[in-house]
Parts: structure tokens; sequence; C-alpha cells
């Protein structure tokens, strides 16, 4: 049983305000991600998986706009998932799972989604385990349904003008903290621990992930496009790009 969480609104949008730090322009991606989900189902109501979907914030934004939706979230951290939980009810099936076990999969109770949504989650996966995991999902996506997945990607023909781009986001996104305008990942993080509900959750974080996720490894699209392809979906492409993030789609 999930804990009682008090408002989980107000962590729902602590949360946004915090990634929003990462990434000004988030919510254009999951535009984009959901427009190709009304492209892919055509009217129907969706069947989507919100792969490693944290506090829920796709699943969310995926309901609102098509309250008919079918919707499994994927994760595990208990945190997170806490707050998922508890801001999602019955409206999506939640699912507790290591997306670096490949067996990962077992607990889904579909294998015909039409679409897979994944954003700035996947980075912590080495190289041989990503192409694996995209070999997989393609596995549970039903003829003609589409993974999405929006992360950092930069494009490998800019170089100097990416290192510029992440260096001006990050100046701007560290005098956002200085001003306390919001919370910093640590910040964020500090104050879930030091809630009476969410406290316990976050030391059992800290046992799954005792040195933190591993490294952040962010390979150019072009990487991801030539994964997708060898995990055997028909047709890849760049769907987004914003600076140096980009959403990269693959349909089965």
């Amino acid at each position: 049983m999930s804990p009682y969480i008090t408002d989980p609104w107000a962590w729902q949008e602590s949360w946004d305000r915090q990634q929003e730090a990462y990434l000004p322009d988030r919510e254009h991606r999951f535009t984009a991600m959901l427009d190709t989900v009304d492209a892919v189902v055509d009217g129907r109501a969706p069947r989507v998986l919100d792969l490693a979907g944290g506090t829920g914030t796709i699943s969310l934004r995926t309901l609102a706009r098509f309250p008919d939706a079918e919707v499994t979230l994927v994760d595990l951290d208990p945190a997170l998932l806490a707050i998922a939980h508890a801001s999602l009810g019955a409206r999506a099936t939640i699912v507790t799972a290591d997306l670096g076990a490949p067996d990962w999969h077992a607990a889904l109770p579909h294998r015909d989604y039409d679409a897979v949504l994944t954003a700035t989650a996947l980075h912590w996966l080495p190289a041989d385990r990503l192409g694996q995991l995209y070999a997989e999902l393609r596995d549970v996506l039903r003829p003609g349904g589409v993974l999405v997945n929006a992360d950092r990607m930069p494009d490998d023909a800019l170089p100097e003008l990416t290192k510029r781009l992440l260096d001006r986001a990050r100046d701007r996104r560290e005098a956002r903290y200085a001003a306390g305008s919001t919370l910093s990942w640590s910040d964020w993080w500090a104050r879930a621990g030091a809630d009476p509900a969410l406290a316990p959750l976050v030391a059992q974080r800290q046992t799954i992930y005792p040195s933190g996720h591993s490294p952040e490894w962010t390979p150019p699209a072009s990487w991801h496009l030539t994964a997708l392809t060898a995990a055997g979906f028909d047709q890849v492409g760049t769907l987004w790009r914003g600076g140096a993030d980009a959403a990269v789609a693959a349909v089965r």
C-alpha cells in the first residue's frame, strides 16, 4: 500500500518546476509525443506504456488529452512511484520493474501497446543494455505502434554550437537556483527526504541506487537511430529537436 501523501499535486508541481530548470521546453516535447500518439491511433482510445515514468508526468498528460486512454506506468523508484500512485489512483496501472533486467516486462498487463513514451529517463542505461531494451520495447508494441524517446541527444554535426547551448543553459539554471526560483535536483530530494510520508521511501531509494544512477550517457541522436534500426523497427527518425535535446521515434 502506498503511503498517504497529503498533497500529491504539490509534489507534482515541485517536480515539474525542478525538471523545467533543466528542460525549459519540456512541455513542447510532451506535445510532440502526444501528437504522435494521436496520429497512430487515429481517433481510438490509445493504449500507452509510460516507461520509466517516475511521478507520472507523461501518464497525467496522456490522460488529460485522451481521457479514455489505457495507461501503464513502469518505474523502479519507490518515492516517485508513491507520488504517481497518489496522483493517478485507478486511472493507470502502475508496475514496479527494473529496466536494467531483461525480464522487466514480465509484469506488464499487455504486449500490444499503441505507444511507448519515455522522456529524460534512459540516459542512465549503458549502451549495450539500451540497445537490448529497444528490441524488448519493439516486442511490446503492436504492429504499427510507435516508440518515442526524448532525452539529451545532441546533433553530432554541431559540436561547438551544442557546447555553447549547454553552457548557456547551465548558466541560466544556476542563476535560477541562486535566486531561489526553483529547486535543484539535490534540493528536491532533500525536501522529499524530510517529508514524513516520503522519507522512508527516499531511504529505500538510496539502497536501490547507493551511488545514484549510473553516470549519464548521452550519445547523439544518430546513435539512437542506428540502435533502433538494429532492434528491428521499420521506420526510425527524429521527431522533435530543441537545442541539444531531441525525441527519436521508431515505428514497428
